[in-house]
């Protein structure tokens, strides 16, 4: 079977970014997702679409098809009341060179990178850490199946160890 729309391939991979290992997965925890259904970075299923078991692959997916380009305007300086708990910030936690969760206006999460803390401001970067770079992945396909009709319904893929619904 190749990978399709709704096939739930599962894949052993290398990413790197100029030549630094950046994530992998292996035999024995394949990365599995459903096709097709947007969960993975454009690039990543076009590149595999078609491939079937025992297929290996090498390419490259240009940032516009991956975390798209790095922006200026995804740096910003926030008051530094935001980061208070309680009166206090913890400098533990709110550190530069740290990411960390937050939130936006309409309640969507996302990280930033603490840039740099000054009297009043802490300077964030929220643009995703492979924004702007160009991604080489290698693997194999080490299954592709249908979907099960549950899996699209709740768009997440099943398995051994994954939460079922009732």
């Amino acid at each position: 079977m190749k990978i399709s729309k709704h096939t739930v391939p599962s894949v052993t991979f290398n990413l790197t970014v100029d030549g630094q290992l950046i994530d992998q997965a292996n035999k024995e925890k394949p990365l599995a997702f459903i096709s097709g259904v947007g969960m993975m970075i454009p690039g990543f299923e076009e590149k595999l679409e078609g491939l079937k078991e025992g297929d290996t692959f090498e390419f490259e997916i240009a940032p516009e098809k991956a975390y798209g380009a790095y922006e200026e305007e995804a740096i910003v300086d926030l008051p530094k009341n935001v980061f208070e708990v309680e009166g206090k910030i913890n400098t533990d936690i709110v550190k530069e060179g740290a990411v960390l969760p937050m939130q936006d206006h309409q309640g969507n999460q996302l990280e930033g990178l603490v840039l740099k803390i000054a009297d009043d401001t802490i300077k964030m970067d929220f643009n995703h850490m492979l924004a702007g770079k160009t991604l080489h992945f290698t693997g194999e396909v080490v299954n592709v199946r249908e979907a099960e009709k549950s899996e699209l319904e709740n768009g997440h893929v099943h398995g051994p160890d994954a939460h079922q619904h009732g």
